[in-house]
């Protein structure tokens, strides 16, 4: 793997003193950012070792990373000999039957985007809170301490992508072990994994003919109608694909964002204090714990460069596995000051956890009605909430794509 350095930042043929660094970084504490990434953006690109063996270079600046994120010779298909892998055990969102990048990629999220635009996600608001109100009424039921994973975190996701979808309520917990194998890092075997996603693939199959069979308003129903009413909008293995990639990533990055939040809050009290005070910052406060990028880090960014790739100062040669580091981004002193400090005043608003350009998550608006809603309900239900363990006590999850917490014990 060649790469072009800044002349400035060290002598030719010097070694980075973080080109040692196992990626993800290791966090000092649960809810600490990694201290790599303090003072990070001095090197534009520094190398790094993935969970695979494998080797990359993590893009750090800001600017770097937004403008990468737009730039078709940055491939998000790293199905290629000498690309690095995430894991050796799993290909995770590597399918060789499908195109990650423009144009097929466009023409088959135009059509899924159809169900989350803003109109339709605003839609759904009343849902949500329905929702939110008897997870909120059964955890006041059962009295405390609860796990707020369990109580809240994970199965308000589920039911509203569940709901979006059209999957029977029946079938739900079902898609939490799918889900933990498909984000495996190194948490299951190969084999495990293809077990799995084999049940999960037979399930959308059956799941798709009953659609056809009595379709309703949900989005596999109209997607199903796309394929089979417009022909060559839709290939039948595109139709799978993307209602398996829907429902095992549609919830669980959300549920681990909504945790995490809740626990930074109550990490915080001066912020949590301030946000009770004054409810207008709730917007701002969900895009604050966004930055801080809770869910984990930017490991799932990986791409490769299909040409010479010319930055400020540098070039990404053709041929690079690259990683737009998005954790490094958000923590950019040139756009967010003092950004190890956790702030719900400060405008956050330009974090990059949702990504940018073609790859934006067609979910943000849906994740950040979910966040906002459950959020208020729940500090305005129970505003004594507070952990029964300290902070540095909580324990993260430990070999899997997503860094959620283990769990969340609460009690109010």
């Amino acid at each position: 793997m060649r790469v072009q350095e800044p002349e400035q930042d060290r002598e030719p043929g010097q070694a980075s003193a973080r080109a040692r660094c196992p990626y993800p970084f290791p966090r000092p504490g649960p809810l600490d950012p990694p201290e790599e990434l303090a003072g990070l953006r001095a090197e534009p690109l520094v190398p790094v070792t993935l969970p695979s063996g494998d080797e990359a270079v993590l893009v750090t600046r800001y600017a770097d990373v937004r403008r990468l994120l737009t730039d078709d010779r940055l491939s998000r298909n790293i199905d290629r000999p000498g690309a690095a892998r995430i894991s050796r055990n799993n290909r995770m969102f590597q399918d060789p039957r499908i195109n990650p990048d423009p144009p097929e990629h466009t023409r088959v999220r135009r059509l899924v985007m159809r169900a989350f635009t803003p109109a339709r996600v605003e839609a759904m608001r009343p849902f949500v809170e329905r929702v939110v109100d008897e997870l909120l009424d059964e955890m006041e039921r059962r009295g405390g301490p609860v796990d707020l994973n369990e109580t809240l975190a994970f199965p308000l996701p589920i039911r509203v992508m569940c709901e979006l979808l059209g999957v029977p309520d029946a079938d739900m917990e079902r898609f939490r072990s799918w889900t933990d194998h498909f984000l495996s890092v190194s948490r299951y075997t190969g084999p495990q994994i293809g077990a799995a996603m084999r049940e999960l693939n037979a399930y959308i199959a059956e799941l798709i003919e009953a659609k056809r069979r009595e379709p309703g308003e949900d989005l596999v129903s109209a997607m199903t109608r796309v394929r089979d009413e417009e022909d060559g909008q839709l290939a039948e293995y595109e139709l799978q694909w993307w209602c398996r990639l829907l429902l095992l990533v549609g919830y669980e990055t959300t549920a681990t964002q909504l945790g995490g939040g809740v626990a930074l809050l109550l990490a915080h009290p001066e912020q949590l204090a301030a946000l009770k005070a004054d409810r207008s910052l709730l917007p701002g406060a969900i895009e604050e714990m966004l930055r801080w990028k809770l869910v984990g880090s930017s490991v799932s960014m990986l791409r490769y460069a299909v040409a010479d790739i010319p930055m400020d100062g540098y070039t990404i040669p053709q041929g690079t596995s690259v990683i737009p580091a998005v954790d490094s981004a958000n923590q950019d002193e040139t756009v967010f000051p003092r950004p190890e400090v956790f702030d719900i005043t400060r405008d956050a608003s330009k974090q990059l956890s949702f990504s940018a350009g073609p790859h934006f998550c067609i979910g943000a608006n849906l994740a950040r009605l979910e966040l906002e809603v459950a959020t208020e309900r729940l500090f305005r239900r129970f505003p004594g909430l507070r952990l029964t363990v300290a902070p540095d006590e909580l324990r993260r999850q430990e070999g899997a794509l997503l860094e959620g917490f283990v769990e969340l014990p609460v009690t109010w």
